[in-house]
């Protein structure tokens, strides 16, 4: 009995379990319930592919386990475990009888052996019954789309000729895009190294600093990544460096930089440039100094609220800033499945109270015919083109700028009102992404 409770079957799901019921009953993202600096190995990719999985798929998975358990009382843990176990049953290749097994004994090592009959009784249940119980959860919009009521709402809205695009992308794995530090090596050459290994990527033909693998790997196989040669970074995130266009001798301030890949991608594409890096957090400095390091590229990074004037206050205007706001990161959802159930309604609203005052005190900071990029990795139309609209109507002499010369933009690439729009599962099968380009006289 022993070993059977400590297989690595029943192991995966206790900790899958965990992972899960500390984002869906605790609030916490699915990185810290993973543990994002945990040694990478078979075992830990294999609980991050099973919670991500879960998360994906959790307001179906939810609904058919509310059907089950009727009114029955269940612990966070066991109803956690309901739910991994359900998504390996319904998404796994894993053997049914496999999985079940390893249910049961998964309730013993979260120290619940009294409910490993029940666990049991439930699953067998739903193999039994699966046809009818996935066409009940499916009569729910929340449950057929596996997203939350006030987004699929908010979706709908914002895109309604291309909602259906934006859920299909969400629930699928993404692609594991890589950005070449072009200073340090070429396309070419990074392809043979990758080809050598085994590995099989394509560049994509509108940014030459981008390569698509064809299948996600861990960071620690990508040749020269500890050298700095490469990161891990979507092309829609990449296209930010272009549009911002830095050239040597600009001085460039990257707001709201944690935790980094923009200004890496800024450092490595702008020649001598002098950039400062901005976040309110401290903890995620150190992130930006480690990957930093990683790149062999220095910045003066400062930690301030750019909400707050005072908070600082810099000798000179910059050349350049990349305004990349705190949002939702609704077009990300593909690879952060999480935010379907960190996100309230009432999120959003917040959130473009402070874009809207971290924009118009960076356009105080942008020097007179500086540029400036206003990002955000949102879908939603109000942290995007209503933000910057609002901001331009309230700062004298703030003007949109045309695109850099000989940007070329993605396929599906989406003019707006004001600014463009990248949406996940389009062409180029990046995230989505939002980009307004501004000045000041």
């Amino acid at each position: 009995m022993k070993a059977a409770a400590s297989s690595p079957a029943a192991t995966l799901l206790a900790e899958a379990a965990g992972a899960l019921a500390a984002v869906a009953f605790d609030g916490r993202s699915a990185d810290d319930a993973l543990g994002r600096d945990s040694a990478p190995g078979p075992q830990r990719s294999a609980v991050r592919a099973v919670t991500l999985g879960a998360l994906r798929w959790y307001w179906r998975l939810e609904a058919i386990a509310a059907t089950l358990i009727a009114q029955r009382p269940l612990a966070p843990g066991l109803r956690a475990l309901l739910l991994v176990a359900l998504h390996q049953l319904e998404y796994s290749r894993t053997a049914p009888e496999v999985t079940v097994s390893a249910a049961v004994d998964a309730a013993r090592l979260l120290r619940q052996p009294r409910a490993s009959g029940l666990v049991n009784a439930l699953l067998r249940r739903f193999l039994r019954q699966r046809e009818a119980l996935l066409a009940g959860s499916l009569r729910d919009e929340a449950a057929a789309s596996a997203h939350p009521a006030w987004l699929l709402q908010a979706l709908r809205a914002a895109w309604p000729q291309h909602w259906q695009q934006i859920l299909e992308a969400n629930n699928q794995h993404p692609p594991m895009s890589l950005r070449l530090d072009l200073s340090r090596i070429s396309r070419l050459d990074y392809l043979a190294q990758l080809a050598a290994a085994g590995m099989g990527a394509r560049a994509l033909p509108w940014l030459p600093s981008a390569l698509v693998l064809e299948r996600p790997i861990a960071v620690s196989e990508l040749p020269g990544f500890e050298q700095g040669l490469v990161s891990v970074q979507d092309a829609g995130a990449q296209l930010a460096c272009a549009l911002l266009a830095v050239s040597s001798g600009q001085r460039v301030l990257d707001a709201c930089a944690a935790p980094g890949g923009k200004t890496g991608a800024l450092l490595e594409s702008g020649g001598d440039i002098d950039l400062t890096a901005v976040d309110i957090d401290a903890g995620r400095m150190q992130r930006i100094a480690d990957n930093l390091q990683r790149l062999r590229r220095t910045a003066h990074l400062v930690t301030a609220d750019l909400r707050d004037e005072s908070a600082w206050c810099p000798e000179q205007r910059f050349d350049r800033i990349l305004v990349d706001a705190p949002c939702s990161a609704t077009g990300v959802i593909r690879r952060h499945p999480d935010i379907k159930l960190l996100r309230r309604p009432g999120d959003v609203a917040a959130l473009a109270a402070t874009q809207r005052r971290i924009l118009a005190r960076c356009l105080q900071l942008l020097a007179p015919g500086g540029r400036l990029l206003y990002s955000t990795c949102s879908v939603l139309p109000e942290e995007n083109e209503r933000i910057v609209e609002a901001v331009l109507a309230e700062t004298p002499g703030a003007g949109l700028l045309a695109l850099p010369d000989g940007v070329m933009l993605p396929p599906d690439c989406m003019g707006r009102p004001i600014g463009m729009q990248l949406l996940p599962g389009n062409a180029a099968q990046t995230d989505g992404f939002y980009y307004a380009c501004l000045t000041v006289t």
